[in-house]
């Protein structure tokens, strides 16, 4: 008798943190969740044989963890190999330096349950708050989260580390925008395409995943080079789906950002967060127009997804 199929597949892309990934899959084996209603496949983002490291010997004993490689294409890619392998009804993303909350799968099927939607997005919360680039990243998510999802009826982006969406949605729109190469800009651009073809999107705030990116001034500053990067893909291939100009986020939204530290810390550490805060636009900033300077001679990417 063939096993039932499960209800999740959680799918985690993975790049050489095999440390950190052991941790987010031993998160998922402490789920309050029958362990027959989800599976987890773990997409390496890279090419390779043999073993696996050692802190994943014992994560590939057990029956709901499945391993897939691919050549090193980016998140976006790796997620959509995962998708095409998925048994479940609904796909769950989130990233090999996250750890889900015990009830994250169950606060999440409740969110389909009462509302039908095609997509339902959790919080992310920061897993080391003594880190203070990983803080500020996380403030900046949250002000983005406030911003876009300001309507609670109609919330617009829900980052990839903290995601579930119907399968079927996923796989009528295309799912992920494989031109996504770098982290940033992929989950939003799935999102709005989602939104574009009639989808809905329901904010489980009780839905929770930590984060335990641990970031220092170089990688903080690269990251944020993608998020621009992401932004300015995004950005553009919106309005070429919507047929309308390139818009970015109003002053104001700048603004707000650099007084949200003062909102959760005090003094000095404050002040730190504002100037890193600050410091993550202008590296957002040299990333968008450094994608523009390269995309103005290739196509919009996202043409073809506009006509879908």
């Amino acid at each position: 008798m063939a096993a039932p199929e499960p209800l999740f597949t959680v799918v985690i892309p993975t790049y050489r943190r095999p440390g950190r990934l052991a941790e987010c899959l031993a998160a998922l084996a402490l789920l309050d969740y029958p362990s027959e209603r989800f599976e987890a496949l773990v997409v390496a983002d890279e090419e390779g044989e043999g073993s696996l490291p050692a802190p994943l010997e014992d994560a590939a004993s057990r029956p709901l963890v499945r391993f897939l490689r691919q050549p090193h294409s980016g998140p976006a890619v790796a997620r959509n190999t995962g998708a095409r392998e998925a048994r479940g009804r609904y796909l769950a993303f989130t990233d090999d330096d996250c750890a889900p909350a015990r009830d994250w799968l169950a606060k999440l099927e409740a969110g389909f349950t009462a509302t039908r939607a095609d997509v339902v997005g959790g919080r992310t919360v920061n897993g080391l708050p003594g880190n203070l680039f990983s803080e500020a990243s996380q403030l900046l998510l949250e002000h983005v989260y406030r911003y876009y999802n300001a309507d609670p009826c109609a919330p617009r982006f829900f980052a990839s580390n903290n995601l579930a969406v119907q399968t079927d949605a996923f796989r009528r729109i295309g799912g992920f925008d494989p031109s996504y190469g770098l982290a940033g800009g992929e989950d939003r651009d799935l999102c709005d395409r989602l939104v574009h073809a009639g989808g809905s999107l329901v904010y489980r705030k009780d839905a929770v995943v930590a984060h335990s990116h641990e970031l220092s001034l170089s990688r903080f500053w690269r990251q944020h080079q993608w998020y621009g990067q992401g932004a300015y893909r995004f950005h553009r291939a919106r309005a070429a789906r919507h047929q309308e100009p390139v818009r970015v986020e109003p002053p104001r939204f700048y603004r707000d950002l650099l007084a949200i530290p003062f909102d959760r810390h005090r003094g000095v550490e404050a002040l730190a967060l504002t100037g890193l805060m600050a410091l993550s636009q202008i590296a957002n900033a040299a990333g968008f127009f450094g994608e523009r300077s390269r995309q103005n001679r290739r196509p919009a990417p996202g043409a073809a997804a506009a006509a879908r």
